[in-house]
């Protein structure tokens, strides 16, 4: 498969690069389409790349031994995940999953590795992306730790939710309970009471935010 250097500029690893450099490193980069509940990676196992999602999602999520879920992160166009084994060497630190058909770059750890002494500029964009990595964890432990639940959810609707005119992500009732640490019937009643307070609407089984701002009120009041 081709891989669209075009589209390697919209990934935060790839700012500030010029075309030619662009086209130079889609050479080292393959590309691999993944069907729906596919597991992309298992946590615990050797990190051989990174990947760059190009369409669909992936949910990065950890297990218990009791089988309890916990979605760490939702990924998109645009965004990578596994970066942290590439750089330390270390094992998966968690899983990742096809959430629909997913397209994927994927970039070996050898040849990361090159273009970071090839390219400084890609040195510096690592940063910058690790960084963001750790405050989105950090905000994910500030929400289990001490927002209510219904606060929790509210944050998930804010960020993957559609508002009528764009879908947004796709998620089951299941999905947002391993995603706010908690159990599914309790994300289906603070559903529907943000719904009764006229924050959300049920359209088809998909949620359309309507009253954004209602909604981030309810995050900010829910510490």
């Amino acid at each position: 498969m081709v891989v669209d250097a075009e589209f390697l500029q919209s990934i935060p690893y790839f700012n500030g690069l010029s075309s030619a450099e662009l086209e130079s490193i889609s050479q080292l980069v393959s590309e691999r389409k993944v069907e729906r509940g596919e597991i992309i990676l298992y946590e615990d196992e050797p990190a051989e790349g990174l990947f760059l999602v190009v369409s669909g999602a992936v949910k990065v999520f950890k297990t218990s031994a009791g089988g309890k879920e916990q979605i760490l992160s939702i990924v998109r166009p645009g965004e990578s995940f596994n970066d942290v084994p590439i750089f330390d060497d270390g094992l998966n630190p968690a899983s990742a999953q096809a959430m629909g058909e997913v397209v994927l770059y994927e970039l070996k750890k050898s040849n990361l590795k090159a273009l970071l002494q090839t390219y400084p500029q890609v040195a510096l964009n690592v940063i910058k992306v690790l960084a963001g990595q750790v405050r989105n964890l950090v905000s994910l432990v500030e929400d289990l730790s001490f927002r209510h639940v219904i606060g929790r959810v509210a944050r998930i609707l804010v960020e993957h939710a559609g508002d009528g005119t764009n879908p947004g992500q796709k998620l089951t009732q299941q999905n947002m309970a391993a995603m706010a640490g908690t159990a599914r019937e309790v994300v289906g009643r603070s559903l529907k009471a943000l719904e009764d307070e006229g924050m959300i609407r049920m359209d088809r089984h998909r949620i359309v935010i309507t009253n954004k701002e209602a909604l981030k009120e309810m995050i900010d009041s829910s510490l």
